[in-house]
């Protein structure tokens, strides 16, 4: 039914549990897993060029932190013999980026974690999930 599974990480506990999810429903539809982090853009100031951190040095954090991401995804899938793509994408909304690799990289079905929000904070903050739901052409799995 499901060939190719978008699964997105934050290195969240609850990512890991949508990445086990996602992991399992592709060994049973034979599927490929698709794992992607979305990195944070440079927080550039107009007040001032002085930055608490160099814009390299920053990118660089970034980098190392989202691949430590997506290769965590990518072992987890080869343990259980699943073919894994992971892939890091710069944006200022992630739930923006998840949509368009998911496009890219002809997916259809993405497996997300829920954060959980509820009330008052999912109604001033939304989620990522949310938007991500709202906006998809495709299914979403949503794993509390």
């Amino acid at each position: 039914m499901f060939k190719r599974i978008l699964v997105p990480t934050d290195g969240s506990d609850i990512t890991a549990k949508a990445t086990q999810t996602a992991i399992a429903l592709a060994k049973l539809h034979g599927a490929s897993v698709y794992a992607i982090s979305v990195k944070e853009p440079f927080p550039y100031s107009a007040i001032s060029e002085m930055q608490p951190v160099p814009p390299q040095e920053f990118y660089d954090a970034q980098e190392r932190i989202a691949a430590a991401r997506v290769k965590a995804v990518v072992d987890a899938a080869g343990v259980s013999g699943v073919a894994c793509n992971g892939h890091t994408v710069e944006a200022l909304h992630a739930w923006e980026a998840i949509l368009g690799h998911a496009k890219s990289q002809q997916c259809d079905l993405i497996v997300m974690a829920s954060h959980g929000r509820r009330g008052v904070a999912a109604l001033l903050l939304g989620s990522e999930t949310s938007r991500v739901l709202t906006h998809s052409e495709i299914p979403v799995l949503v794993v509390k």
